[in-house]
């Protein structure tokens, strides 16, 4: 865990893997009533004359009503696929899988033709709005590139579903920082035969003055219901089909202005801490045996690109 991304969740060094990993505690046992006649009833401590029958308490009728959730909406695209959080507005994550040939721009792709549009599958009540991002500060950030999905204009206007989308902090991060990590993502097609990337948005502590850890975060939209995450993770698996282990690596960046001259190895972060902070349990059917550092196995480092005017123009409408 790097000394950064301690500083940046408001945790100290040692703390950090105490938070992520936690403590494990004995289960508690509540025994129930006993029936020594073995009837299934249970006799009223304060009436001994009535009796109580606990097959009748069915909390499960509740779904006559309806079944209330959380739904996951979860979606496929050509480029990638989405499973949505109706609470934050925001992908609880998106997957994607890039290769070399996927990579390469097919005949008449142009980012200049696709929109941002809201995603008329999710309903209207959850949905995150275009006037949401408007003059909200941030960017509407891709979870999964754009860049990624030149192989054709369908799978590129796809990526600009808003189911896609998380507010970003614009220039020193969405424009900078994290489309040079996306950049190293693509870069990666050339050491693996299959790149799969996931990525989406976390919400974690911080240390508050008076000593005590609280999660905080904006709120923005018309009226305020999307969530402005606290950081974002890549997790990277890079795949050679001649070799069934496979290389990862996870990183946690802070949604603010960074550095470029920040090492994108101050990000890294053991997967089984990502799971920590993100609830979901990842590789799993991996063994640890057939799992390679992948920052072992090539350089894991951006590289500064100055990217196309008209592109950062496209990324800047949600702060107008």
């Amino acid at each position: 865990m790097s000394k950064l991304l301690a500083n940046t969740l408001g945790l100290g060094t040692v703390g950090i893997a105490s938070y992520l990993w936690g403590r494990s505690s004995a289960p508690v046992i509540v025994e129930p009533p006993t029936d020594p006649k073995g009837t299934g009833m249970i006799r009223s401590s304060g009436n001994t004359s009535q009796v109580f029958d606990p097959a009748r308490i069915r909390p499960e009728d509740f779904y006559k009503y309806g079944f209330p959730g959380p739904i996951h909406d979860l979606a496929k695209h050509q480029e990638f696929i989405s499973c949505y959080d109706r609470t934050t507005r925001n992908p609880y994550w998106v997957i994607e899988h890039i290769t070399k040939e996927s990579l390469r721009r097919a005949e008449g792709v142009d980012r200049k033709r696709s929109i941002f549009k809201e995603d008329e599958s999710i309903p209207l009540k959850f949905r995150a709005r275009l006037r949401d991002y408007f003059r909200s500060g941030y960017d509407r950030g891709h979870n999964a590139p754009a860049a990624d999905a030149k192989y054709s204009q369908t799978a590129m206007d796809e990526t600009f579903l808003l189911t896609n989308m998380s507010p970003q902090v614009g220039e020193g991060f969405n424009r900078d920082y994290w489309a040079h990590l996306e950049d190293f993502c693509r870069r990666l097609t050339q050491n693996y035969d299959n790149v799969r990337v996931m990525t989406g948005p976390l919400y974690l502590p911080k240390e508050c003055d008076d000593g005590k850890y609280r999660v905080m975060y904006e709120m923005v939209g018309s009226p305020p219901n999307i969530a402005v995450p606290t950081h974002f993770f890549k997790l990277v698996v890079g795949e050679n089909i001649s070799n069934e282990k496979i290389s990862v690596a996870a990183f946690v960046l802070p949604n603010d202005v960074i550095s470029n001259d920040t090492p994108l190895t101050t990000f890294q972060v053991p997967v089984e801490a990502l799971e920590r902070s993100s609830g979901m349990e990842l590789l799993q059917k991996i063994p640890y045996f057939n799992k390679k550092d992948l920052c072992k196995e090539v350089k894991c480092e951006i590289i500064v690109r100055e990217f196309p005017k008209q592109m950062n123009a496209n990324l800047i409408e949600g702060k107008r």
